[in-house]
């Protein structure tokens, strides 16, 4: 059984709750002998006449009494049933997702860079359900099928062992065919599974795209790798349920030849007179009773063989390496310190794709320190490993003189605000996308903060105010209005470092004015590093840092670097000169 919980990947409390499942399943396929007892029993009642003898009444009317309490005991028992079952299996799903979606959460962000969203949308929700299927339909049942026949299989041999073998011998061999398909449908699983893979990235790329495909005026036949992907999983769906639907209907078949068999035997032992007409008539009524579940449980078989591709999945992303570090080491101090720091996206053994070299360079505390250079040069790089989202190759980052690989993420997290270009804001109110900064803000701080960030005016003119849904991605909102609302979070979150990339690159003046304006409220007193193009917007920074290639190349003030007249005062005149530009 242990076995069985590794494979299924359950937790203790799921593993607990899925053998208390399988006891209450047995229980209940035992019940459901008691009115086929009593029925029996009456049928031999009513059968009395045909032998010369009387119906006892008072024997019926006993009889009728133990039916009505075996139905109230299988009632319960299939309450029970219910509640051990199902209702455990779906805590059982949610919890898995929970943990599936918390360990993405810990993950570093090379994680994310091979895989793709449908994989882990798949992994949280498709993975989780076959598992919760499996767990409420199939393996419970399958065991107290297996248990129950074994037991009724035992208590009939002890009345007649030849009908009792011609009741079960069928079982295994149907069992046997469904068995040696196991690879051949494992097989397919795989494929069906890469298919539906390919066929949601196919599709998630047409929806992410559909502004160009209606820009364009492209049709449905300018997309043949998303018709290619749809009918390549319709073609082996339908290949699936063909060889599966096969190997099964075989199986039932030679399962219910029993039924026959059970009726040749029984009648055979009946004409030679070395078998009775009642435990003939039990022998037929159990037979039937016996193979209707097993029939059912065939048909669901494959599931569990597919489950088994589904947990591999599972089972390669919780095992992926989690960034760990200590969860209470506190930073008191915000200079940053990059030390011969080398990194690469793609790690350390592909040397070709490094972003940076080798990068030695001091970020003061509070002061905005500007990263500059051309596109490419590696500043987003370096934001990025300042928050941890990935660990650097070579070197070292630290933060008030401590190594930041020695801090769990999230606790580095708490010290940081960040201010993106592309702001994400989720399917909320305007509230809580706020209050995300810090979802222990009263209502006061809130408002606070949204007019800090220049945010309060347009928010109460939406339908509803602050509760107003803003839609996936704060669709409703215009690109400045976006921004300001990620601007109150930073303020709500009020972190000691502050990142800011490319925050006003895309904004129109009047936005950008305001942003500014809120941007200056969010800043006073912080560590900021700002990454920018418009270099006429950093000109004021206390110190600014000059990247090329991924290397450092000059570092100092406006003033220093412009009579430096090197790269950074190259790339100042020619934004300069582009201001005259006109069309």
């Amino acid at each position: 059984m242990y076995k069985l919980k590794e494979l299924l990947m359950l937790t203790d409390k799921g593993y607990s709750d899925l053998k208390k499942a399988i006891a209450a399943c047995t229980i209940t396929n035992l019940s459901l002998m008691m009115p086929f007892a009593v029925t029996i029993q009456i049928f031999a009642e009513l059968l009395k006449p045909l032998m010369g003898q009387e119906i006892t009444w008072i024997r019926m009317w006993f009889l009728l009494g133990c039916g009505v309490i075996a139905a109230i005991l299988v009632f319960l028992a299939s309450k029970n049933d219910y509640k051990k079952t199902y209702v455990t299996s779906y805590l059982e799903a949610e919890n898995s997702r929970i943990s599936v979606a918390e360990r993405i959460r810990k993950l570093p962000m090379s994680f994310f860079n091979s895989k793709d969203l449908s994989e882990l949308t798949t992994n949280i929700m498709a993975d989780c359900s076959t598992t919760e299927h499996v767990l409420s339909h199939i393996i419970p049942q399958l065991s107290a099928n297996a248990i129950s026949i074994t037991i009724v299989c035992i208590m009939m041999a002890v009345f007649d062992w030849r009908m009792a073998l011609a009741v079960f011998i069928t079982v295994p061999f149907a069992l046997l065919i469904i068995l040696c398909s196991k690879k051949i449908q494992a097989r397919l699983s795989e494929k069906q599974v890469e298919a539906k893979l390919k066929a949601s990235d196919q599709v998630q790329e047409y929806l992410e795209g559909i502004k160009v495909i209606k820009a364009c005026g492209l049709d449905g036949s300018k997309f043949s790798a998303l018709d290619n992907a749809l009918h390549l999983m319709m073609k082996l769906a339908m290949k699936m349920e063909v060889v599966t639907g096969s190997f099964v209907t075989g199986a039932q078949m030679i399962l219910q030849a029993g039924v026959g068999l059970t009726v040749f035997v029984g009648t055979y032992l009946l004409t030679k007179g070395k078998i009775e007409l009642i435990p003939l008539l039990m022998f037929f009524v159990i037979v039937v009773r016996i193979y209707g579940p097993v029939l059912v449980e065939f048909t669901l078989l494959p599931e569990l063989f597919y489950h088994r591709i589904a947990t591999k999945r599972m089972r390669t992303l919780m095992s992926a390496p989690v960034m760990e570090g200590d969860i209470q080491k506190p930073l008191t101090h915000w200079n940053i310190d990059f030390k011969n720091v080398s990194f690469g996206y793609n790690g350390r053994d592909m040397q070709e794709d490094t972003v940076i070299k080798n990068l030695t360079v001091s970020i003061p505390s509070d002061a905005i320190t500007a990263l500059v250079g051309p596109s490419g040069c590696g500043k987003s790089t370096i934001s990025r490993l300042i928050a941890r989202f990935w660990d650097v190759n070579e070197g070292s980052v630290k933060i008030g003189g401590v190594d930041i690989k020695t801090l769990d993420p999230e606790h580095l997290m708490s010290y940081m605000s960040f201010v993106f270009q592309d702001v994400v804001l989720f399917n909320d109110t305007v509230y809580n996308n706020i209050r995300i900064g810090n979802m222990e803000a009263t209502k006061e701080q809130v408002l606070e903060a949204a007019k800090a960030a220049c945010c309060d005016e347009f928010i109460r003119a939406l339908p509803d105010g602050y509760q107003t849904m803003l839609g996936e991605n704060g669709s409703t909102l215009s690109g400045g209005e976006r921004q300001r609302i990620s601007i109150a979070r930073a303020l709500l979150k009020n972190a000691p470092i502050v990142l800011l990339d490319e925050a006003t690159a895309s904004l129109d003046p009047e936005n950008e004015a305001l942003i500014q304006q809120a941007i200056s409220s969010l800043i006073e007193g912080k560590t900021v590093i700002v990454i920018a193009h418009r270099l006429r917007t950093v000109a004021g920074a206390d110190k600014i840092i000059v990247l090329n290639e991924g290397r450092l190349v000059e570092e100092g003030t406006h003033e220093e670097l412009m009579n430096n007249r090197g790269l950074y005062e190259r790339l100042y005149r020619i934004q300069q000169e582009s201001l005259g530009w006109s069309v």
